[in-house]
């Protein structure tokens, strides 16, 4: 992974209009390769009324082609893991993650729409729009069966709002460095209308592209934590990113910190943690962290569902 600023600290936090990115949202895929074709469904059977296939496929949700990609079987009782990537990512950097946890069980990912292979969004979305496409997948891919969310910066972000209005299906979330509650009133108490040069387009750009201007065209709303109840959740945080930000890295990193923290109101059950080494791409930096938190919360859900 890039490690210079531009492509870790900017990009790797919102992807703009103009290919940079800004803080929380995703970025610029990492170490991503595409589907061969070989992958392309390569087997399918009926389970429970849900259509059970192997590599990708495109379903309709809600009139549009969603881009769905599964693999691994479902054990037991065991909830379906859906990984969900950050914004500016389609599923393809989910892969690896994906390839590693399904060699045990049932693991699932998506394109959000305006992202990877899924059709655009027709307009500016919100985070109902979010979860009406979210569940649609759900509903095709996993049916009855509970899931784990598993999501990255902003699909961490959609996964957290999406579970207290269905916990009759969703068991267990874990958030890798989800971007936070509150991150417009974050930015603009970390970085002053006063600033000046790269600290000033990072506040400007995060805070046009929570208004939609993002691939997804999702308006990214400023929201109170809601509780799920006592599901089982792993907030897991970056270690450094913000610290070639001239200025503001420290008051960064405090909000970011303050708002990784205001997640564990999601449930009784909420712990976290910070993933040593790793910038914004979790998952990525620290794969064997990610790996075994989602093992860790998709254990505990079992047990309890």
């Amino acid at each position: 992974m890039n490690r210079s600023f531009k492509a870790t600290v900017v990009a790797a936090a919102f992807c703009a209009v103009a290919g940079a990115g800004v803080v929380g949202y995703g970025g610029v895929a990492v170490g991503a390769q595409k589907s061969s074709g070989a992958e392309k469904a390569s087997g399918a059977q009926e389970s429970a009324g849900v259509r059970e296939f192997s590599g990708g496929q495109k379903i309709r949700v809600g009139g549009y082609s969603v881009n769905v990609s599964c693999s691994g079987r479902a054990v037991g009782r065991e909830p379906v893991v859906m990984l969900m990537a950050g914004g500016g990512d389609g599923l393809e950097t989910m892969r690896p993650l994906q390839k590693s946890l399904s060699k045990k069980g049932r693991v699932c990912s998506y394109d959000r729409l305006g992202e990877g292979e899924s059709d655009k969004p027709k307009g500016l979305q919100s985070i109902d729009d979010s979860g009406r496409i979210l569940s649609g997948v759900l509903d095709r891919v996993v049916g009855k069966r509970p899931v784990v969310l598993a999501g990255h910066s902003m699909g961490g972000l959609i996964a957290a709002r999406y579970a207290p209005d269905h916990r009759d299906r969703v068991k267990g979330l874990v958030l890798m460095d989800a971007t936070i509650p509150a991150l417009t009133a974050g930015i603009n108490k970390a970085i002053p209308a006063s600033a000046t040069g790269m600290a000033a387009d990072l506040r400007d750009q995060t805070i046009a592209v929570n208004e939609g201007q993002n691939p997804e065209r999702f308006v990214i709303a400023d929201a109170a934590v809601r509780s799920v109840g006592s599901i089982p959740v792993q907030i897991i945080k970056h270690e450094s990113q913000y610290s070639e930000v001239p200025g503001y890295g420290p008051a960064l990193e405090r909000m970011w910190a303050d708002g990784q923290r205001q997640w564990l109101a999601l449930s009784h059950r909420s712990s976290t943690s910070t993933a040593a080494g790793s910038g914004h791409y979790v998952h990525v930096d620290r794969p064997d962290i990610a790996v075994k938190a989602i093992k860790r919360v998709t254990a505990q859900a079992a047990r309890h569902h």
